[in-house]
Parts: structure tokens; C-alpha cells; sequence
């Protein structure tokens, strides 16, 4: 057979192979439903972009929203909120408590599907039926980290414990451990302070990181609030209360308890040394940022904005407030104000 006459038919078998090929595919696409394309971006992964100052950030919306959430987000809002107010003093904001219960990262989420809110602010990511609940009201929920926290552990400045694993802070609220004496302090009884599990974000936090999702033990005394807690801290030598960092490290009545997850392998939430809440306030004890940005800190957390993804100015205020906190400027203030840069 002439060279010619061998090229025909391997040119035909090609086009015919290819015909095969290409069909099979065309069924396993569309018949079956199998996608090769790349998969779709997470719906929570922040895509904003990042800006230097508050002015540069671009289509900040003029109206008075409504936002409310977290009270670890406390000193946010009080520094950073009226910094970028200043600013776009059009773009402005109410934060709203809760008609029933108390303000807190899981009543912010309830309230903003519920449309009593532009977007909030929480300790904690969100939880699957608060997407689906967004979801039966026509929208979704998108988080965007904005800052990095930590949870401190304040005792009594007179007790003299060096430190406690994260293992024993577990047992203590689990009731397991009851008296000081067990973990190298005096001998007396424990009282370990909480706010209620449906108060806030950083009590959901706790509960499902700190005790893997068990109940709080029978010995807990339920507070309404840290400052009432941190009170009670100061007046009774054996109890114990945890909170964000910012909230209990600079205190002037309290201790911050070092922790670690072994024994003897103590790490403070504050810088060390220690200074004694004797120069307080003219010297204040500072958050020990380094070791919760290498991670060395073993109980630390994201910040997060909420936004409702419904197309409306509300989605638009929650991203450009997102996009604000963001900024170099906004995550500077946000150090200021104690917590840890996410940029």
C-alpha cells in the first residue's frame, strides 16, 4: 500500500476517535452532572481589597444603619468605629442591643437575620443553621475575619497558682476540679464565674473549644456580664473568670493566669514581667501580642464581620465596613485598641 493510501484511514480513525471521546464527555457532563470545571471560590473567603486609609475606600453608603453583636467587639467600636465616622461622617452607625437578652455575638447573628440589623459583629465563625435560616429568609451570610483575639483567664491578684494547662481549665468548668490545692495553688475551693452559653460568642467559643462540647459542670456561677464578673473576681480570692485579653489584662483588681498545654509550659497573655496591679494605673499590664501572632498563646480567635448577601444597601454597608477595618488604618486602630492585626 502507497504512503497516501496508509494516511487516509489514520487520518479517519483519528477524527472517528476523537468523536468517540468527545461524546462520552458530552454524557458525563450533562447526563450524569459531573463538573470538571474549577471549583467555585468558599462563600466566606474575603475577597476585599485591601487600602492604606479609610478615605480611599470607595463606595461607602450614606444612611444611619443599624449594627450590633459582640461585646468583645467593646473597645472596637469605641475607638475604631468613631475614627472611621470621622472620616465618612454619612456613613453612620447605631449599635443596637437586643429587645430581650443580652447584646452578644449569637443575638448580633439572630437580630441581623431578622432584619433588625444592617450587619453585626461576633466572636465566633457562624454556625450551620444560622446559614440555613438566613437561607429560608431569601439570603445568605457571609463572614469576613477582620482581627485576631485571645481568651485570658483572670483569678484574684492574692492567688498564687503559676499556671494551669489547658486540660485542668477544662476540668475546673467542667466541675472535675474544685479546689486550688489540685493544680499547685492553696488549698480552697474553686469558683469559676461564666456568662450563660446563649449570652455571647466567646461563651460558645469556650464551650465548644475549651470543653469539646460538653456542658458546663454544676458548680459554674452564671454572671450577666464581664464587668459584673471580673467584680466578683477582684472580691473572692478563689474564683476564676475567662474573657477576650483586652477585657482582663489591663485590668487593675484582677491577675491574668498564665496558661499552657503541659505542665510548667506557661505561657502569659500578657508581657512579661509582670507588672503588680500596685502601679496600676500608671503602668498597666500590655497584651503579649507576639505570642498570639506565632500562635505560641494556646487559646486565640477570629474576629469577624457578618454581612446579609441580599443585593440591598445592607450588604453594601457590611462589606464597606468590612473593607474600612480592613484598611492599614483600621487594623492599626484595632492593635490600639488590643487586639492583633489580621493583615
Amino acid at each position: 500500500m502507497t504512503q497516501k493510501n496508509q494516511t487516509i484511514p489514520l487520518i479517519l480513525s483519528l477524527i472517528i476517535t476523537l468523536g468517540i471521546i468527545g461524546t462520552i464527555y458530552w454524557l458525563v457532563v450533562n447526563q450524569l452532572g459531573i463538573n470538571f470545571s474549577p471549583s467555585p471560590s468558599p462563600p466566606n473567603k474575603a475577597t476585599l481589597k485591601a487600602f492604606n486609609t479609610f478615605k480611599e475606600v470607595p463606595n461607602i453608603p450614606s444612611w444611619l444603619f443599624n449594627y450590633g453583636g459582640s461585646t468583645t467587639w467593646a473597645p472596637i467600636r469605641k475607638s475604631v468605629d468613631q475614627e472611621l465616622q470621622n472620616v465618612h461622617p454619612n456613613f453612620r452607625l447605631r449599635y443596637t442591643d437586643p429587645i430581650s437578652g443580652t447584646p452578644g455575638s449569637s443575638n448580633g447573628i439572630r437580630m441581623l437575620i431578622d432584619d433588625q440589623l444592617a450587619f453585626s459583629q461576633s466572636s465566633r465563625p457562624l454556625k450551620d443553621e444560622e446559614y440555613e435560616r438566613a437561607k429560608k429568609r431569601g439570603f445568605t451570610l457571609k463572614q469576613i475575619p477582620v482581627a485576631i483575639d485571645s481568651i485570658a483567664i483572670a483569678i484574684h491578684p492574692d492567688l498564687n497558682v503559676p499556671g494551669i494547662t489547658i486540660d485542668q481549665l477544662r476540668d475546673i468548668y467542667l466541675g472535675k476540679i474544685t479546689n486550688w490545692q489540685q493544680v499547685g495553688g492553696p488549698d480552697l475551693s474553686i469558683r469559676p464565674y461564666s456568662r450563660r452559653p446563649e449570652d455571647g460568642g466567646t461563651v460558645e467559643f469556650f464551650q465548644k473549644n475549651i470543653l469539646d462540647q460538653e456542658n458546663f459542670g454544676q458548680n459554674i456561677i452564671y454572671i450577666f456580664s464581664t464587668t459584673q464578673a471580673l467584680r466578683k473576681v477582684a472580691e473572692e480570692k478563689g474564683s476564676i473568670y475567662y474573657a477576650s485579653a483586652p477585657e482582663v489584662v489591663p485590668q487593675c483588681t484582677v491577675k491574668t493566669l498564665p496558661l499552657g498545654q503541659k505542665p510548667g509550659q506557661w505561657v502569659t497573655a500578657y508581657q512579661t514581667p509582670f507588672i503588680p496591679l500596685s502601679q496600676c494605673p500608671q503602668k498597666r499590664n500590655q497584651l503579649n501580642k507576639s505570642a498570639f501572632q506565632k500562635g505560641e498563646y494556646p487559646i486565640t480567635r477570629r474576629l469577624f464581620v457578618i454581612i446579609k448577601e441580599n443585593g440591598e444597601v445592607d450588604q453594601q454597608a457590611g462589606k464597606a465596613y468590612a473593607q474600612l477595618l480592613l484598611t492599614q488604618q483600621g487594623q492599626d486602630l484595632i492593635e490600639e485598641a488590643g487586639f492583633i492585626s489580621i493583615r
